[in-house]
């Protein structure tokens, strides 16, 4: 991508951000459309983000990828990792070698080079001293960001962050909490949703979303909405496994 092509897209990415924000949204739908347009305007591999649920356990909320949740699920599992570190720090963790980090995050640095990533960058979403999650990038080609696009990537992380806290400025804290719940509660949704696409249409997790994020979109509905009519047709339907090439279409 040229210098001048990739701040079109940079452009038309904060204009659609800031719009949604404008003008109503779904957290977890304005979440899955960032990191989207973060991989592909700054062209990496995977993006995700990371925020507490109402206990402060660390959850992926949104991801752009298979491969992208898989490894943010690990370092979570593993209590080790970048996306962590920036989260409890406050403060930015670039990785350039994944490699070189064996000694400090072992069992991280072996599964991230087995699903091909070469480097990453953390972001900690934050507003002052409130640290709320983490945007976290990941790369599989040798370079890692530039200073240009690492900064780009800091101005999506204040979007995540004033997205998410938008919501808590009309809600007392409990409510805020039970806010970012919903967020989580409605990824296990998606997830259920993806699999039941997944299985009756004979394609991967990937093509699974896509497919339900274009179904919310040309019925104008919430994603997690979209996942659950998925959820209640299926059940309804009962689809056993030999009769999946047969079933109509969910």
């Amino acid at each position: 991508m040229t210098n001048a092509s990739r701040e079109k897209e940079l452009v038309e990415t904060f204009v659609e951000l800031a719009d949604t924000l404008v003008t109503g949204y779904d957290v977890v739908d304005l979440l899955h459309r960032l990191v989207t347009r973060c991989a592909r305007t700054l062209d990496v591999a995977g993006v995700g983000i990371l925020i507490p649920d109402a206990d402060g356990t660390l959850e992926v909320v949104a991801s752009t990828s298979e491969r992208s949740q898989l490894i943010s699920l690990l370092q979570l599992s593993e209590e080790q990792g970048p996306c962590l570190d920036a989260y409890f720090s406050g403060q930015q963790v670039t990785v350039h070698d994944i490699e070189g980090i064996r000694e400090r995050w072992p069992r991280f640095a072996t599964a991230a080079g087995e699903l091909g990533y070469r480097w990453m960058h953390a972001i900690p979403l934050r507003l002052r001293d409130d640290v709320i999650g983490s945007l976290n990038l990941f790369g599989d080609q040798p370079e890692a960001l530039t200073a240009d696009d690492a900064m780009a990537a800091r101005g999506l992380a204040d979007i995540a962050t004033i997205g998410i806290l938008h919501e808590r400025a009309f809600r007392e804290a409990d409510v805020a909490r039970r806010q970012l719940q919903h967020a989580l509660d409605s990824r296990v949704v998606i997830e259920q949703a993806k699999g039941i696409l997944a299985h009756i249409h004979a394609i991967d997790m990937d093509a699974a979303f896509h497919q339900l994020r274009e179904r919310a979109r040309s019925n104008h509905q919430n994603l997690s909405d979209t996942a659950r009519e998925v959820i209640a047709a299926a059940t309804r339907r009962r689809v056993r496994p030999d009769e999946a090439n047969d079933a109509p279409t969910i």
